[in-house]
C-alpha cells in the first residue's frame, strides 16, 4: 500500500482552495527523543471516548510525545495537541439530538449527504489560524485518496483542513480537494494509525481501537435454515407504507425509527464492519504495545449526543492498561 506525505503551503493560515503540495523528499521526520506515541482510531461518535483516554493518561502522569489520528481520532487528537481539548469536550457534552440535527446541513451538490460547513465553522472558531507544524506536540492525521486508495499522511498546514480530510466519510461528508486530489476518511485504509506513530519515532505506542468491542467475535455462520423453506421478498412495514403516502422527513430518512434503520445506521454499520476487518489486518502486521479498547459497542456511530457515556468508557478502559504501560516503560529503561 502506497503512503504519501502531504504538506500544505502554510504560514499558519488556511491555504487557498485547500490546495497542498506533496513533500518533495517523501520522508517522515524521525524524532529521536520521542518515546510515547498515541494512535487514536476512527469510529464516529464512539470517538468521544478518546477524550476519556486522554483524561486517564493525564491523571496517571502519562503525556504522549506524539499524536496520530484517523477520522474522529484526528479531530480529538488535533484539539488536544492544540490545547483545546476542554473546548471540544464542552461542545461534545452539550450535544442533544435536536442540536445535532441542527448541525446537519443537507447537501444538494450530489457528492455527499451533508455539506459539513457548520461543523467546520465550529472547529475554526478556535483553530482557524492553527497550523500542524506550529503545534506544541507533533501531530499527524490520516486521509485516503479517493481515486487511488493511497494512504495520505497530513503533517503540515492548516489543522482544520487536515481534520476535515481525515473524517470525510464518503457519502456523508464532501471529499476535501488537496492539490487536485479528492481526500476522504482515513479509516478506509488505516483505522488505527499505529504505523504513523512508529514512523515518527515512537518507541512505545498506545493505540485506541473503537471497533474491537463490537466485532471481537466475528465468525462465519453456517446455513441452518430449513432447506425446503421458500424465502419471500421483504415487504415494507406499516411505517414505511404510511410514509410512502407523504414525503418522509429528513430526520426519519437519516436516523430511521424503532423498526426501520435510516441511511446513517445502514452506512455506519456497514462501514464499522469494514473498518473492523481492516483494523485486524493492519494491527496483525504492526501491533501496538498497549491496546485500549473502550466498551462503546452500544453507542451508535452517529449518536454524538452520548458523549458522556463514551468519555467514561474511554477513561475506564485506559485505567485498566496503566500498569501494563508502566511495566513496558520500565523494561525499556532497563
Amino acid at each position: 500500500m502506497l503512503t504519501q506525505v502531504f504538506d500544505y503551503f502554510s504560514n499558519g493560515s488556511k491555504p487557498e482552495n485547500d490546495q497542498a503540495i506533496p513533500d518533495q523528499d517523501q520522508t517522515v521526520p524521525c524524532l529521536p527523543k520521542v518515546t510515547i506515541g498515541l494512535a487514536l482510531g476512527g469510529g464516529a461518535a464512539k470517538g468521544w471516548s478518546h477524550i476519556g483516554v486522554l483524561h486517564a493518561l493525564k491523571e496517571a502522569g502519562i503525556k504522549p510525545d506524539i499524536i496520530t489520528g484517523t477520522s474522529i481520532g484526528a479531530v480529538v487528537g488535533g484539539c488536544y495537541a492544540a490545547g483545546h481539548l476542554d473546548k471540544l469536550e464542552e461542545f461534545a457534552k452539550s450535544l442533544t439530538r435536536r442540536r445535532l440535527l441542527g448541525l446537519l446541513d443537507v447537501n444538494f451538490s450530489g457528492k455527499s449527504l451533508i455539506n459539513g460547513s457548520r461543523l467546520i465553522k465550529l472547529l475554526e472558531r478556535y483553530l482557524d489560524n492553527t497550523s500542524i507544524e506550529g503545534l506544541p506536540i507533533p501531530f499527524m492525521a490520516v486521509a485516503t485518496e479517493l481515486a487511488t486508495g493511497h494512504e495520505i499522511w497530513l503533517r503540515r498546514g492548516h489543522l482544520v483542513t487536515a481534520m476535515q480530510a481525515s473524517y470525510a466519510l464518503p457519502g456523508i461528508f464532501n471529499p476535501v480537494t488537496v492539490n487536485g486530489r479528492y481526500l476522504v476518511d482515513g479509516a478506509l485504509v488505516n483505522p488505527v494509525p499505529v504505523s504513523l506513530a512508529r514512523a515518527m519515532g515512537a518507541r512505545i505506542v498506545l493505540a485506541v481501537n473503537l471497533s474491537d468491542a463490537s466485532f471481537g467475535r466475528g465468525s462465519i455462520i453456517p446455513n441452518v435454515d430449513d432447506p425446503h423453506e421458500v424465502i419471500q421478498p421483504c415487504e415494507e412495514d406499516d411505517t414505511v407504507k404510511a410514509q410512502s403516502a407523504n414525503l418522509p422527513s429528513f430526520k426519519s430518512i437519516f436516523f430511521g425509527n424503532d423498526t426501520t434503520p435510516g441511511i446513517s445506521s445502514v452506512m455506519f454499520d456497514a462501514y464499522t464492519i469494514i473498518q473492523d476487518r481492516i483494523t485486524r489486518s493492519r494491527l496483525a502486521g504492526d501491533p501496538a504495545d498497549i491496546m485500549i479498547s473502550p466498551r462503546v459497542d452500544q453507542i451508535g456511530m452517529f449518536e454524538f449526543h452520548r458523549a458522556r457515556e463514551a468519555i467514561e468508557a474511554g477513561y475506564l478502559a485506559t485505567q485498566k492498561v496503566i500498569e501494563d504501560f508502566r511495566e513496558i516503560s520500565q523494561d525499556m529503561k532497563a
